[in-house]
C-alpha cells in the first residue's frame, strides 16, 4: 500500500523525518510568499482566503506529522517498560492538547 503524499515516513531515522519536515515547511513558506504577492497585487479576497486556507492546512498537516515523529521516537526506545511507555505517550498527548 502506498503512502499518501501528505504523510511523512516515520519508520526511518530522525534525520529522514527531519528532512521531510523541512521540505514540507519550505513548501508552506512558498505558499505564504505567494499569499504576500497576491495581496500586493490586490487579488480577490476570496482567492486569497482559499490560498490562506490551503497554507494553514498544510502547516497543520506538518504539525501532526511532526507529532507522529515525536510519538515514534518516544516509544521506540529499547528496554521500554509499560509504565515508561505510558509516560512518554502522555507527554505526546499533552503536546497535542496544548498545541494541536
Amino acid at each position: 500500500m502506498s503512502q499518501p503524499a501528505d504523510t511523512i515516513e516515520i519508520e526511518g531515522d530522525w534525520e529522514t523525518s527531519k528532512g521531510a519536515l523541512i521540505r514540507r515547511l519550505k513548501r508552506v513558506e512558498g505558499q505564504v510568499r505567494g499569499l504576500q504577492a497576491m495581496i500586493e497585487r490586490d487579488a480577490e479576497c476570496e482567492d486569497v482566503a482559499v490560498q490562506m486556507s490551503a497554507a494553514r492546512k498544510a502547516l497543520d498537516r506538518t504539525f501532526y506529522n511532526m507529532l507522529s515523529c515525536v510519538i515514534e521516537r518516544e516509544l521506540s526506545c529499547k528496554n521500554l517498560n509499560s509504565a515508561d511507555a505510558r509516560e512518554r505517550l502522555k507527554y505526546a498527548t499533552e503536546l497535542l492538547a496544548r498545541y494541536g
